[in-house]
């Protein structure tokens, strides 16, 4: 059995989740998740997703770390790693095979790593209620729509490479060569976006109404709209050193492109 833990917000916990999974795949066993619902992301699996029917997972909402269910898993567990025994025993994000090799009948991990590559989110549905709103926004993105995810408040390293600045050139080279695109816009700074509409009157789509507080089901319900969006897109320009810039590109396989980053 593959417990797991995922920590983080919502996209670390989609990949980390994914790894698990293909994890047990390999070793023919099951996977049981623990849901936790905590500040970063306060709202159940089954609040933005479909309850999972995929023979072999659990999926498990605790809202306490001293949960018995929890407890009793990790305590009978044979092994248990954390984030860093991940970070350690991996290599471009496939766990080392001495290290698969090493593992247990029955093993805990908690980690907000991804340790196992895997471009298959079927596990993820939208409510009837969320895919209904994605879906009005969706509606305007023809003829052409390119997503914007400019990531500000919580990730410092995000700020210092992707800046306002390389936003708005790559959004002006877009424009320059497909003057009839529109911007899906997902950001958690309420000034970027007064900016960009300055910037660009009309192109601007977004949910002006969103809640940015994870620690709430509505906040959470508004990121998981914003990601579904922005993987609906022609193409992306993301924000450094962000899984939601990484899970919305991916889910659908789209063009990304990173906001001053050269390598791009």
């Amino acid at each position: 059995m593959v417990i797991i833990q995922p920590s983080g917000g919502l996209c670390n916990r989609i990949r980390v989740i994914n790894s698990a999974w293909e994890l047990a795949k390999r070793r023919k066993e099951r996977l049981i998740v623990l849901w936790y619902l905590c500040p970063e992301l306060n709202c159940s699996f089954e609040d933005l997703f479909l309850p999972v029917t995929e023979p072999g997972i659990k999926i498990i909402n605790i809202r306490s770390l001293r949960d018995p269910r929890k407890l009793l898993l990790q305590l009978t567990a044979g092994q248990r790693f954390g984030n860093d025994d991940i970070l350690n025993n991996k290599t471009y994000g496939v766990l080392n095979e001495n290290f698969y090799r090493s593992l247990k009948k029955r093993v805990y991990i908690f980690t907000w790593e991804h340790f196992y590559p895997s471009h298959n989110y079927s596990l993820y549905v939208p409510t009837p209620a969320l895919q209904k709103r994605i879906d009005s926004f969706t509606g305007d993105f023809a003829p052409r729509c390119v997503g914007v995810h400019i990531r500000r408040t919580d990730n410092a390293v995000s700020m210092g490479k992707s800046t306002t600045e390389q936003f708005l050139a790559e959004m002006k080279k877009e424009l320059e060569a497909h003057p009839e695109t529109r911007f899906f816009l997902a950001t958690d700074d309420q000034s970027e976006e007064e900016l960009l509409r300055r910037e660009f009157p009309g192109k601007i789509i977004s949910n002006q109404n969103r809640t940015i507080d994870r620690n709430s089901v509505e906040g959470m319900h508004d990121a998981l709209l914003d990601l579904y969006c922005l993987a609906a897109t022609d193409k992306l320009i993301g924000s450094y050193w962000s899984s939601f810039t990484d899970i919305a590109a991916d889910m659908r396989g789209i063009e990304k492109v990173i906001a001053g980053d050269e390598n791009s």
